[in-house]
């Protein structure tokens, strides 16, 4: 009976919750393409893109590469605030978007944005130091992405743990990127560092209570110590990766 309720519940996750939030990362993207090739919706044509639109779907990228990378690093709050394991479901998926919409960030810049010189990016970068912050940030990603199967994940097993803490760093050079390029403004800049201070307080401050933790795992199900399961059954697909949350 009780497995039938985790399947219930993963079910609910895998083919409800998870193409949800599939569609609404889909969203800025969605946005970008109708707004260039100028797509009407719902009877009615989108925004213009401004004066710039290449600058200004260059900032969309980027945006919402740091907003989805914020939502990733949300997931363990959320998961050990409430409880819901079933929420690392959803972590992959969203760690995987954020590379999409940072490798698009950087094509776009690579591209309309510099036409793809070679000559001309290399100027930039040694021009705008925040450029080279922000290729850093991506080519961490790409081994995440890479190492972010079921298949890997059980290859590499505490190596892709600790490979994945990776996402830190990552974070730090993102903000930082957007933090020195903005010229006046850092209102935003600083929202988003005092977020990812934040994110990362939660963690430094968990730590050493799960490492001194001596009590009884929770009997409550979706916690982050789940109890070993009954013979013959098998683990819900939640649980199975918990080990490797970050």
């Amino acid at each position: 009976m009780a497995m039938s309720v985790f399947d219930t519940a993963d079910r609910r996750y895998r083919y409800l919750y998870k193409p949800v939030v599939f569609v609404a990362c889909l969203v800025p993207l969605l946005w970008v393409v109708a707004g260039v090739v100028g797509l009407p919706v719902i009877g009615q044509h989108l925004p213009s893109l401004g004066p710039d639109p290449v600058r200004r779907v260059l900032g969309i990228f980027g945006h919402t590469a740091l907003n989805m990378l914020m939502l990733t690093l949300a997931i363990t709050p959320l998961r050990q605030l409430t409880g819901q394991a079933r929420l690392l479901l959803l972590r992959r998926m969203l760690g995987l978007f954020v590379f999409t919409y940072a490798l698009l960030h950087f094509l776009w810049y690579a591209g309309p944005f510099q036409a793809f010189s070679g000559k001309a990016i290399i100027a930039d970068v040694v021009k705008r130091p925040y450029v080279t912050i922000g290729f850093t940030a991506l080519l961490l990603l790409v081994p995440l992405a890479i190492t972010s199967t079921n298949a890997m994940m059980r290859r590499l097993r505490r190596r892709w743990h600790r490979l994945h803490k990776l996402v830190y760093p990552i974070a730090i050079l993102g903000v930082w990127h957007y933090w020195w390029q903005v010229k006046k403004d850092i209102r935003e800049p600083l929202i988003y560092a005092g977020a990812l201070a934040l994110l990362l307080g939660w963690r430094w401050w968990r730590r050493p209570r799960a490492a001194t933790s001596t009590s009884a795992p929770p009997t409550v199900p979706g916690t982050a110590a789940a109890a070993a399961p009954s013979p013959g059954t098998t683990r819900p697909p939640y649980r199975r990766y918990q080990a490797y949350s970050q």
